[in-house]
């Protein structure tokens, strides 16, 4: 078993890297703690996992996951829906009273982060939504190391890299900007499955 980009083949460097040393552990001695678990199971075992392979793990296997779901939820705009309707948007509305008020905490979230980062929309184990941040490639999935595990509907890279070249430091306006992009019809999947006890559905090919 080993882990492939998403289509379209072409991603990033940076997360073809995340892919190869993930897959490095894959074919190492302690390889075998990993064999047979999906992408997204391996974030819910990082914290059990041998020390020897556990911060490797933790950081690849989590940009490998963590990248894999940023690209699932954007889209071109004009293709996309724009704005959340449905269930998702009274969970919004009724959890943090309108949707400019979820984008808003969800900005904080993703700007005041030190250094590099996710900003995340997760539903908790009550089935709630709620707004969090993690450092470097850890995510919510990840039960035992974040501070508010839960299940991811829509997050956000902040790390430098992925706005340096356009806004240099100017992460407030990539934040901005990146709303453009989301599509929240994808996100709507991505919470009815959560809240059926299910995982976000996305593209993690196997090489």
């Amino acid at each position: 078993m080993a882990f492939a980009l998403p289509p379209p083949a072409l991603r990033t460097k940076h997360h073809n890297t995340y892919v190869t040393n993930v897959n490095n552990v894959l074919a190492g001695e302690n390889g075998g703690a990993l064999k047979g678990l999906s992408l997204s199971a391996i974030q819910k075992e990082v914290v059990s996992l041998p020390d020897s392979i556990k911060t490797a793990v933790r950081n690849s296997g989590g940009g490998h996951w963590n990248h894999s779901f940023f690209w699932s939820i954007m889209g071109k705009t004009g293709s996309i829906a724009e704005a959340p309707s449905g269930d998702l948007k009274a969970s919004i509305e009724s959890t943090f009273g309108s949707f400019d008020e979820m984008q808003k905490k969800f900005n904080t979230a993703a700007a005041s982060r030190f250094g590099s980062g996710w900003a995340w929309l997760s539903v908790n184990a009550d089935g709630e939504l709620y707004i969090s941040s993690t450092p470097n490639q850890d995510n919510p999935l990840m039960e035992g190391i974040v501070d508010q595990p839960g299940t991811p509907i829509l997050g956000l890279d902040v790390w430098e890299h992925a706005y340096y070249l356009k806004y240099q430091n100017r992460r407030p306006e990539y934040i901005a900007s990146w709303w453009k992009t989301v599509d929240f019809d994808v996100v709507a999947k991505n919470y009815t499955a959560v809240k059926a006890g299910g995982l976000p559905a996305f593209d993690t090919p196997l090489a």
